[in-house]
């Protein structure tokens, strides 16, 4: 089985990205993990895609997720929602819009993401939700919300509790993609 994870961060040691290569860590046994991140990909602009096309980092990434059995987005929250850059990059996605569908539509999807804050991205991935259901994708109805990621991650990784927490998320994920 092959999962497609995407950091909807750009920051270099951003805890979603960690979180990210956490689940790459604690992927179960036959299941290839890879790890994705939205650099290169420009504003979302029509006249832009008009007048050079699909820009080849959206190609790329559509490609990976294209041949994936499975879609994990995990989300930083900023101002109560998710990043412009994860939003922007589901935009292009969808560009041409005969993409949508065979990008999204009936693609096992899940949302999880790491915070500093109290609520684990609560707020994010509850928007999120308005997106991906638009885009067709199937949900899975578990999610991952890290809280008081400082605390959770530290130069050595991540502590024992939070990678049980993510292997037993994951296992669920995976159980749900099969």
């Amino acid at each position: 089985m092959k999962l497609i994870t995407v950091s909807g961060s750009l920051r270099k040691n951003s805890f979603n990205t960690r979180l990210a290569d956490l689940m790459s860590q604690a992927a179960p046994e036959g299941v290839a993990l890879e790890v994705l991140t939205l650099h290169g990909i420009p504003l979302y602009d029509g006249d832009l895609e008009e007048s050079e096309g699909i820009p080849a980092a959206v190609e790329e990434l559509r490609g990976r997720i294209k041949a994936a059995d499975g879609l994990i987005l995990v989300t930083p929250e900023y101002n109560a929602g998710i990043p412009g850059v994860l939003k922007n990059a589901l935009d292009w996605l969808t560009r041409p819009g005969e993409e949508m569908k065979p990008t999204f539509g009936g693609r096992k999807t899940a949302i999880a993401g790491a915070t500093p804050g109290a609520w684990g991205t609560a707020f994010a991935q509850a928007g999120a939700l308005i997106n991906l259901r638009q885009l067709g994708c199937e949900l899975y109805p578990g999610y991952l919300r890290v809280s008081k990621a400082s605390d959770q991650f530290d130069d050595e990784g991540a502590d024992d509790k939070l990678r049980e927490q993510v292997a037993t998320w994951l296992e669920g994920f995976v159980s749900f993609v099969r």
